[in-house]
């Protein structure tokens, strides 16, 4: 098991999408990066799709504010430490220790860039 690396779950609302939540990993430098469409309270209760989208750096860990030339805002959620217990091409094993995020859970590939956020 990996020493913990850094986490943020963001919540997105822009005027014209409906609000969803990026979970972001710290790996490598940059923050790796998953869109889900529900909050955090409802992960581990279900599968729930997460895509990847691309890559943040590193200051998007506590960043809060205006995004989309106004259009949108993001505020933290989440946040604390997480360890890779496991990975391979298609599936990744994660213990979270954030404030509302915590345990262990799953992120499996389904195609492509869709995968599925999965509680233990």
């Amino acid at each position: 098991m990996e020493e913990p690396k850094k986490f943020v779950v963001q919540r997105h609302q822009k005027e014209s999408e409906p609000t969803h939540w990026d979970l972001m990993l710290e790996r490598g430098g940059i923050l790796e990066t998953y869109r889900l469409a529900q909050p955090p309270e409802e992960w581990g209760k279900r599968a729930i799709e997460a895509m990847k989208i691309f890559d943040h750096p590193l200051k998007f860990l506590s960043y809060e504010g205006s995004v989309n030339e106004g259009k949108g805002r993001v505020e933290i959620a989440d946040c604390g430490t997480y360890r890779l217990i496991k990975k391979d091409e298609t599936q990744q094993q994660i213990s979270f220790a954030g404030k509302l995020f915590r345990g262990e859970f799953q992120l499996c590939l389904i195609k492509d860039d869709r995968w599925e956020l999965r509680g233990f």
